[in-house]
């Protein structure tokens, strides 16, 4: 059947449009064929059991895969469109590979939608306590719940009683970041801590004495070689949270010296990628 379009008065140009589309449909075709073929290499992952122990779910790769083709992506396709593309194929690969579900503070849905998949099972909690009792039950393989912020209520500062290291951040969402944003959305917390990338951000809790102040915990952090990039003070409480270049393990001995401060490595995640990487000064 012919395109109406091609005998439509207003084209120009019919045999160059037919030109243009019939390459579009090939183009299709191809990517189509390289779909399939992925999904295969997934399945076969699954089906050989190269990846049990629930090593699944590796943010870590994830992150730099995306970092690898955003660093060649090149002409009008938005970068947004690029990370979209690759997190519904990567979230469909993790389902291939295993029983992949998302527990979620209500409200953040989208994002974990935009990062999971849309196809991958969601349920939302009314609490982060909630959310990590069914990642701690097993009915979740993750739990996706607001970034951290200064000043929140106990209640909704979750990190103060995360029980670590049996339960860790290991992302962040969203991975390209909108201009102006300069910290995550939403934190991803799972039963394994995070994989290591050349640029990540490592998250410490630490206890501190009544009447101890920002400045002198900054201070600490910088004498032990861990200078912060932020800080968060939950409301009324004696906990804080560092963020800090690079993940930081139980056995980092730089922590020797903020014993006092009792610093217990949470997770931590590989930086998100900047939306317009010329507008923040990098190479694009």
């Amino acid at each position: 059947m012919s395109d109406p379009a091609l005998t439509d008065p207003s084209v120009v140009n019919p045999a160059a449009l037919l030109a243009a589309r019939t390459e579009i449909d090939a183009i299709d075709d191809a990517l189509h064929d390289l779909l399939m073929r992925r999904a295969s290499l997934s399945a076969a992952l699954a089906a050989q059991g190269m990846k049990a122990g629930g090593a699944s779910f590796r943010p870590g790769r994830e992150a730099m895969i995306l970092r690898r083709l955003l660093g060649r992506h090149a002409g009008p396709l938005p970068r947004g469109a690029v990370v979209r593309l690759w997190r519904e194929m990567i979230a469909s690969s993790l389902r291939q590979q295993s029983d992949f579900a998302v527990a979620v503070l209500a409200g953040a849905e989208g994002l974990a939608r935009g990062h999971f998949g849309l196809d991958t099972p969601l349920r939302a909690h009314t609490t982060p306590a909630l959310a990590l009792a069914a990642l701690a039950a097993g009915e979740a393989t993750v739990a996706v719940l607001p970034s951290p912020a200064d000043g929140e209520a106990s209640e909704a500062a979750w990190w103060t009683s995360l029980d670590a290291p049996r339960l860790q951040v290991v992302a962040a969402l969203p991975f390209l970041m909108q201009p102006g944003q300069s910290f995550p959305s939403a934190m991803v917390v799972a039963l394994f801590g995070a994989d290591a990338t050349p640029r990540d951000r490592g998250l410490l809790r630490l206890e501190r004495s009544p009447g101890t102040s920002r400045a002198t915990l900054v201070e600490a952090l910088d004498a032990a070689g861990l200078p912060p990039l932020r800080l968060v003070f939950a409301a009324g409480g004696l906990r804080a949270l560092a963020e800090v270049k690079g993940l930081v393990l139980p056995d980092d001995p730089r922590l020797a010296a903020l014993s006092p401060l009792r610093a217990t490595p949470v997770g931590g995640y590989a930086e998100p990628e900047p939306d317009n990487p010329r507008a923040q000064g990098e190479p694009g």
